[in-house]
């Protein structure tokens, strides 16, 4: 038993530095198959945290084994790298989004002074590419690109189809219909849509600043349990002979899944859902086009 155990925490560990010096170099090890990978896995960036969190993982699983010799402790440890990365996950979404809610507000507005300045929807649109806040750049300088051999409102809507977000739908719809139906008041409009745009934002930083409290009551809790773990092995090892029994064992199992259960409800609730998008802009998107085509 005791051989069976060192060679797969062996073969764990070394599995797992393989991953995380494969990862650090940029290595891939994932099928070469780009649009497999990105339905399966996600983005090169998700890939590259999930390939990162699986070494940790492994070595967490590998290190645990080797100093309890309890294969439930084990496991437990890895799902819980795991669960914490993901974890972190969901912030960085929060600030994605965020940032990018912003910049399509900044846009919106740059739009506007732009035009105000007597010049056209199209010549305002390219001018606002130049200054073009940092999260939607690369999505404007395509759209700048494909306006060269396509009409406006193609561009318009390859551009929403880019920024897949659904305060930029809203704007791009209000772009659309002005450049068919040519509307008047597009510059109040899209001073209306930005403020809504960052009330949207400072709706969502205070509901995130409550959950960001249950996260961190959460991690107290997993981390003091760890502690106190560490500390009785390390001082009271006589207090914990009866987990390196079978039902030892099983009784570990059902902890950690109380455990499990509370970390993957707690990350259920404080997950970030994008809003719906605004899917009558394409539909609106095509009727300007017929009813421009019809004139």
């Amino acid at each position: 038993m005791g051989s069976l155990v060192a060679a797969s925490a062996g073969a764990l560990f070394g599995l797992g530095v393989l991953l995380l010096v494969g990862g650090i170099r940029g290595r891939r090890y994932l099928p070469s198959g780009r649009a497999v990978a990105t339905r399966v896995f996600g983005t090169q960036i998700e890939r590259d945290a999930m390939l990162m969190s699986l070494a940790l993982a492994l070595v967490m699983v590998a290190v645990v084994l080797v100093a309890t010799g309890w294969p439930v402790a084990a496991i437990g440890a890895g799902v819980a790298v795991v669960m914490l990365r993901r974890g972190s996950g969901l912030n960085a979404d929060h600030r994605r989004y965020v940032a990018r809610t912003n910049a399509v507000a900044s846009w919106a507005e740059l739009v506007r002074d732009n035009m105000a300045g007597a010049a056209g929807l199209e010549q305002a649109l390219l001018a606002s590419v130049q200054v073009a806040p940092g999260p939607i750049h690369d999505e404007l300088r395509r759209f700048a690109s494909n306006l060269e051999r396509r009409s406006l409102v193609e561009s318009l809507h390859r551009l929403g189809e880019d920024l897949d977000h659904p305060s930029g739908d809203l704007v791009i719809a209000a772009l659309t219909n002005a450049a068919v139906m040519e509307v008047r008041e597009l510059g109040p409009l899209l001073g209306r849509l930005a403020d809504a745009t960052r009330a949207d934002t400072r709706m969502r930083e205070r509901v995130e600043v409550g959950r960001a409290r249950i996260r961190t009551s959460a991690r107290i809790v997993v981390g003091t349990t760890a502690l106190t773990i560490a500390l009785l092995w390390l001082f009271a090892r006589n207090l914990l002979v009866a987990y390196d029994s079978v039902a030892g064992q099983l009784w570990m199992c059902v902890v950690a899944s109380i455990f499990v259960i509370g970390g993957t409800a707690l990350r259920n609730y404080s997950r970030f859902d994008m809003p719906q998008r605004f899917q009558a802009r394409h539909r609106s998107t095509v009727d300007a086009e017929n009813q421009g085509a019809s004139r």
